[in-house]
């Protein structure tokens, strides 16, 4: 895959972010020429800055993509956009939907516009599993912004950029995850909050998220929607598993640390769909992905829509967290400690003893 993204200028949008930092650590180490990073937390970017001061390589700037004369200018050269920035806690959309507006949909705009007037080779929009049947404006906003994608792409010529999306459920352990969540409300001795006993998700860590999104970038013929597919589990397993493991290192005994149901915040489903029933007649399998293809081929050529390692069954029912087994307990807390996301039990001790 490095010599895939050698020599390449390649631009990162949201490159604050969670998933857009880890997008800039992995695509660095795949030695592209320039890697141009826009973000419109200045802070942030002051901090990511510093941390790649030593590579010039890596070019960052405070651009927003509402700002369309920004990304017009910014991305003048670049052959491959990795568009990560968006608004996206369901919450904060729903009470300012104007917001989620302008920026996962006007912003997504904006970056087509500017791959377009500049010659950009592809571009590659990471979604949401919320994007599927969508019961909420973040959800809504991610699959308005997944159909500009594929729209534009049934309207390019052969030298055109091809545009695709990857969509991906629960990365654990990002900002914002339930994860760090739990851990502070176990430091602080309970409760954990959970929405319903039977909650179910899709999870996936960061590196492994990111990873998939490097991989699909150059899989795409154009308009697809890459669908990562993903573990399960069960919220309260997580939870309770988080409880055994961490309440000891915070001085209380796991039976002392109790969960309370709090109910469904506004839009939130109790599960998670990554691929619904629509989809299930377009869709294509491999080892790694389920690969939607567009609902509008492309106008002004014949794509073949083939992939390495195609499987042949037909993809025949929705690939939703409720339908697939989920993990037990045990597999659940093997999961976690493989990927140290219950942290360092040793430093924790020094912290609590200091």
């Amino acid at each position: 895959m490095r010599g895939t993204w050698h020599g390449k200028t390649v631009m990162i949008t949201g490159v604050c972010g969670t998933v857009g930092r880890e997008l800039l650590r992995q695509t660095v180490a795949l030695s592209p020429s320039e890697i141009i990073g826009i973000d419109n937390n200045e802070s942030e970017l002051f901090f990511v800055r510093e941390e790649y001061a030593r590579d010039p390589m890596v070019q960052l700037f405070v651009g927003d993509i509402r700002d369309a004369e920004t990304m017009m200018d910014r991305m003048r050269g670049v052959d491959v956009v990795l568009h990560a920035a968006a608004l996206k806690h369901v919450f904060l959309c729903e009470q300012s939907p104007r917001d989620a507006l302008r920026t996962n949909i006007i912003g997504t705009q904006n970056v087509i516009d500017a791959a377009n007037a500049n010659g950009v080779k592809r571009v590659l929009f990471t979604s949401s599993d919320k994007a599927v049947n969508p019961t909420n404006v973040m959800g809504t906003s991610k699959l308005m912004a997944e159909r500009l994608m594929s729209a534009n792409n049934s309207m390019r010529r052969s030298d055109g950029p091809i545009f695709a999306s990857t969509r991906f459920g629960n990365v654990l352990g990002s900002r914002g995850s339930v994860i760090p969540l739990f851990r502070r409300q176990i430091a602080q001795g309970g409760p954990i909050t959970i929405t319903d006993e039977g909650m179910s998700r899709f999870i996936m860590t960061l590196e492994q998220a990111v990873g998939l999104v490097v991989s699909s970038a150059f899989l795409a013929h154009g308009g697809e929607v890459f669908v990562t597919k993903m573990p399960v589990l069960n919220i309260k397993d997580l939870a309770e598993v988080m409880i055994e493991e961490l309440a000891p290192r915070y001085g209380f005994k796991p039976g002392d640390v109790p969960l309370e149901i709090v109910g469904a915040r506004p839009g939130e489903k109790l599960y998670e769909e990554l691929l619904n029933d629509e989809e299930t007649r377009r869709t294509v399998e491999t080892e790694d992905f389920f690969i939607v293809l567009p609902a509008l081929k492309p106008h002004y050529e014949a794509v073949q829509y083939a992939y390495l390692g195609m499987l042949e069954n037909r993809v025949d029912r929705p690939y939703n967290s409720a339908l697939v087994d989920a993990m037990s307990k045990e597999e659940v807390r093997a999961y976690l400690r493989r990927h140290r996301l219950l942290g360092d039990p040793e430093k924790e001790e020094l912290q609590c003893a200091s």
